[in-house]
């Protein structure tokens, strides 16, 4: 039997995946957006070199069996023959698969609502044919809308009455209300991460939004923010193995987890202290935040080509969450998996160098050719 996984050739995706290779033995189906095989095997590489080498990828692929659709497309765009071999061998089905364009309503409401409706369509077809044994939704904690000094436990992340961010909370939001409504009998996980931001094992990532506008803020000389307000930051790695934990349980003791570092959440104070041994001070002025979030939009406004520009539009969209004091409490997943949420304070200095000293990009490398076993 195998698990149906959306988004493995992603970043988080790659974290989870890695997981499931190391943690089961059962075949792995990914939803994959390539005309062929080779073209599958090249997205994938670039997402899990950063876990493994050549010889493991390659040594992997015999677990692996590349479904070839598109989110956008109806019923994934998989041809029939697939489908009736995922509704025969499929026991579970690992939805990660997202826009994180936070800007886009177009590409929210196309990936996220109309990817996920097709997605959760495929499972309810498996579960009526040959049983489900779970449904997993990677979400996140951005669905609990506009907060302000809080903390948010699961079950009351979700507030109708809530306004929202931008259009990603927006509609990962209603994503798991269509997979509670039309999944009924079904077991069904939502995970929730917060901020995810780099890897505490080691200073590498792939994924630098985020990380942009933490190394934006920490090289200005003065940051319009508050010191004491917290940020709820953990590392892909947490995440990762904690959702290829928990889809892999035989019954998990909650629906709904944040993905979170919770009351651990480190203040802006403990952040500048972690960089003190890398030569950066963070200096606080909270009265500035107004006028920065005014020259913000007016840097985000700028012509195409301009060099602010881009700063203006990830500063824009990552604003809320930066400041809005709110952390969502971990014990759920701490609890029930004994793994504590590391601190960003641990591992940010490090990170925080690797995106400095590689321009925010990742040197990815080619994958090698497949060596034969003499």
């Amino acid at each position: 039997m195998s698990i149906f996984v959306t988004g493995a050739t992603g970043y988080l995706g790659g974290y989870v995946l890695n997981e499931l290779l190391e943690r089961q033995d059962d075949r792995l189906s990914l939803l994959v957006r390539a005309k062929d095989a080779d073209a599958a095997r090249q997205k994938l590489w670039k997402s899990l070199q950063l876990h493994m080498d050549a010889d493991r990828f390659w040594e992997s692929m015999a677990r692996l069996d590349f479904v070839y659709g598109d989110l956008h497309q109806p019923g994934l765009g998989i041809d029939q023959v697939t489908r009736q071999r995922l509704l025969k061998e499929t026991d579970s089905v690992l939805h990660i698969a997202a826009s994180l364009n936070r800007k886009s309503e177009k590409a929210c409401v196309n990936t996220n609502l109309r990817g996920t409706l097709s997605v959760i369509q495929l499972a309810r077809d498996i579960a009526d044919h040959s049983g489900l044994l779970r449904y997993s939704h990677v979400s996140t904690t951005a669905v609990a809308g506009m907060r302000n000094a809080e903390t948010v436990y699961e079950d009351s992340s979700i507030d109708w009455d809530r306004s929202d961010y931008d259009p990603y909370a927006r509609t990962k939001k209603f994503c798991e209300h269509m997979a509670t409504e039309l999944l009924d009998g079904v077991d069904k996980t939502f995970f929730r991460p917060s901020i995810v931001m780099g890897d505490s094992r080691k200073p590498l990532t792939s994924q630098f939004d985020m990380v942009g506008a933490f190394c934006g803020l920490a090289r200005m000389p003065v940051i319009p923010l508050n010191g004491d307000a917290r940020f709820d930051i953990v590392p892909a790695d947490f995440v990762g193995e904690a959702i290829a934990r928990l889809h892999l349980k035989e019954k998990t003791e909650h629906m709904r987890y944040h993905l979170s570092a919770g009351a651990s959440s480190p203040t802006g104070h403990q952040i500048d202290a972690a960089l003190r041994p890398i030569g950066m001070r963070l200096r606080f002025a909270p009265r500035l935040n107004r006028p920065f979030h005014l020259v913000v939009r007016g840097m985000n406004r700028l012509p195409r080509g301009n060099k602010l520009q881009p700063v203006g539009a990830v500063m824009k969209v990552f604003w809320p969450y930066i400041t809005f004091d709110t952390v969502f409490d971990n014990t759920r997943v701490t609890s029930e998996l004994d793994l504590p949420a590391p601190n960003f304070t641990s591992y940010g200095a490090e990170l925080f160098q690797f995106a400095m000293s590689n321009r925010f990009k990742y040197p990815y490398v080619p994958l090698p050719e497949k060596r034969e076993a003499a």
